[in-house]
């Protein structure tokens, strides 16, 4: 059972890393000349220190960005913290909403720190068991499951933060986060806020 949560886990994270890879300009891999005939589009992949991760994304896990994590809070109308915290002046909010979420930004950039840590290190794992030669069934399946766990968790949280974030704005303040970023028109308003 255990084996089998991973394993859609792993389809899940895998699936939002590789829409990431192609679309978020954090994860995009830097310009790879054409491959020669009969050669893999990962050849040079083979330098890296972690096989699964680019120089850009262990940075990013590191630095605790976004990475696109929560894409199904923020296009839903649950606005994040650290946009929040830009857009202030423009979504007009009052001195108690400036301090929330600045601490809430602080805090998720932390976690995101913490987490996007045991991120890297579950794929190291992975990959220095590949690396010695001794991979076993069992524990390939113990090593993803930890990777899956650890990606699933990252994620979470940052789909968390967004929920916390929307507990401190107005609907009016949300809708108008969706104006100025681009999402909605002014009366498609998502239904958390309209009530």
């Amino acid at each position: 059972m255990k084996t089998l949560l991973a394993y859609f886990l792993l389809v899940g994270t895998a699936s939002v890393a590789a829409a990431q890879s192609h679309t978020h300009p954090n994860l995009s891999q830097p310009a790879q000349p054409a491959p020669h005939v009969g050669s893999s589009q990962y050849a040079g992949y083979q330098e890296r220190e972690i096989k699964a991760l680019s120089a850009r994304q262990i940075e990013d896990l590191q630095a605790g960005r976004g990475m696109s994590l929560a894409l199904a809070a923020e296009l839903n109308g649950y606005p994040g913290p650290a946009h929040i915290v830009e857009l202030g002046e423009k979504l007009r909010l009052t001195k108690d909403q400036e301090r929330e979420t600045t601490v809430l930004t602080e805090q998720m950039k932390a976690d995101a720190q913490r987490l996007g840590k045991d991120a890297i290190e579950t794929e190291r794992e992975l990959d220095r068991l590949f690396k010695t030669g001794r991979p076993s069934e069992a524990s390939v399946a113990q090593a993803v499951e930890r990777a899956a766990l650890a990606q699933a968790t990252l994620r979470a949280s940052h789909l968390n933060y967004h929920l916390r974030t929307v507990a401190i704005l107005t609907p009016v303040q949300i809708t108008r986060y969706q104006e100025l970023r681009g999402y909605a028109a002014p009366s498609a308003i998502p239904k958390h806020v309209a009530n």
